[in-house]
């Protein structure tokens, strides 16, 4: 299965008044770069979460987002700073006696007052709270992964499409490649002798240099080399799996193939043919920067 880099997973557990939710994008990027945002209690976790995601996604922009809720009370823990307290009254008795003031709800002004109440998460084992997190968690991935793999068939037939097309044009062009450099080398013939007109020249000499200069605009070695990537290229889409790094090696090596076409050609049927060659090569690199 051919898998795209872009997609989306969101996958939510609750267990032991515990709700855990899960948020997982990912889009292309050449390596595979994890990002994880999640609470500060969580910290801990965050190396066994990377290996879950690494087991999962070998390539792409991932970024992990996880949300937790409590609705049990033994997971909060109230603190009262007395000291602190005991500071903010003194003072106010202080206030009260020096200016005649008086008050009557003393006690919720002093609550009021920063870090004398503070409220805080009871710290959990990490493995309660990863047994939690971890359904949660593989849900979003296969969420994600599911995603991921739809696009990457529809990536892969649109390219297969394309593909056609390529050989399509490449047997063209090796239909028209002989006559190509037989008229190259009439042309090349008859010009010299134009330049050469009246002058005694050593006709198999003239024959060779010829030949060579016209074997230079011969393209079979491009072609062949052509037709073997587009073999190996359906081979990859056929057999599936993570592709993306040998499709984008691949289609490097058909662009040259491509170039190296055009720029040799002296037909312009063929150098025609040559850059509609290069636009859908072009075509397939833009897809396959986003597979897996």
């Amino acid at each position: 299965m051919i898998r795209s880099m872009t997609g989306y997973g969101r996958g939510e557990f609750t267990a032991d008044n515990r709700k855990f939710t899960v948020e997982i994008k990912s889009v292309n990027h050449r390596y595979n770069d994890i990002t994880i945002k999640l609470p500060r209690a969580l910290n801990g976790l965050e190396d066994a979460i990377r290996k879950e995601v690494m087991q999962k996604i070998s390539r792409g922009k991932t970024d992990v987002y996880i949300s937790f809720e409590s609705f049990s009370a033994n997971d909060v823990c109230v603190t009262i700073n007395h000291a602190l307290a005991n500071a903010y009254v003194e003072k106010l008795k202080e206030l009260e006696d020096r200016y005649h003031l008086s008050s009557t709800d003393s006690l919720s002004l002093v609550a009021k007052f920063p870090d004398v109440i503070t409220v805080e998460k009871e710290k959990q084992e990490d493995d309660v709270i990863w047994d939690a997190l971890l359904p949660a968690l593989q849900d979003a991935l296969e969420k994600l992964i599911a995603m991921r793999s739809a696009e990457g068939n529809i990536l892969a037939n649109n390219i297969l499409e394309k593909t056609k097309l390529i050989e399509e044009l490449t047997a063209k062009i090796k239909e028209r490649s002989p006559a190509v450099v037989l008229e190259y080398h009439e042309k090349l013939k008859n010009r010299l002798k134009e330049l050469l007109d009246g002058v005694t020249v050593d006709e198999q000499r003239l024959a060779t240099e010829i030949a060579i200069l016209a074997d230079k605009a011969c393209i079979d070695e491009e072609i062949t080399r052509l037709e073997s990537h587009i073999l190996q290229l359906k081979d990859i889409l056929h057999n599936g799996g993570m592709v993306g790094r040998k499709l984008d090696f691949l289609i490097q090596e058909m662009n040259r193939e491509a170039n190296t076409i055009a720029s040799k050609s002296n037909d312009l049927f063929v150098t025609k043919l040559g850059i509609e060659l290069k636009s859908e090569i072009e075509k397939i690199r833009e897809q396959v920067q986003n597979m897996e």
